[in-house]
């Protein structure tokens, strides 16, 4: 038995926060009010690890680059992304910090699985919904 054509995507509403301005913030460098968040509407997919963000997040947060990383698309190309943290997630009343990559100009962000196993959350895509 096949549920091919049944499972719909999964779209969750998260806050992305800038962790460094958070840290900022703590120390009283800045105010509270400075710290660049977003809320976004994001698609689940367990089928990658990372969180994944595109370059138009990138540039209302401006999250510090950490690293570069190549990345292979379904189409085969191979593209080599920024990696920036840290990033942290508000989703629900759960948080975590992590490492996000960043995707080419306005491509489709996704909440990987480390991240969101992390929140110790579980994912039914049958039931469409997530759980604790």
């Amino acid at each position: 038995m096949t549920f091919q054509g049944i499972v719909k995507p999964i779209y969750v509403d998260i806050e992305l926060v800038n962790g460094e301005d958070l840290a900022l913030a703590r120390r009283h460098i800045i105010d509270e009010k400075k710290v660049k968040r977003l809320s976004i509407n994001i698609l689940v997919d367990a089928r990658t690890y990372m969180l994944a963000i595109n370059e138009t997040i990138q540039g209302q947060i401006q999250f510090p680059v950490v690293g570069k990383k190549e990345v292979r698309f379904a189409d085969g190309r191979i593209v080599e992304c920024d990696i920036v943290a840290p990033v942290e997630i508000k989703y629900k009343y759960q948080l975590t910090v992590c490492r996000a990559i960043v995707l080419p100009g306005d491509s489709q962000p996704t909440f990987g699985s480390v991240p969101f196993d992390a929140m110790n959350r579980l994912i039914y895509p049958l039931y469409h919904r997530t759980f604790l």
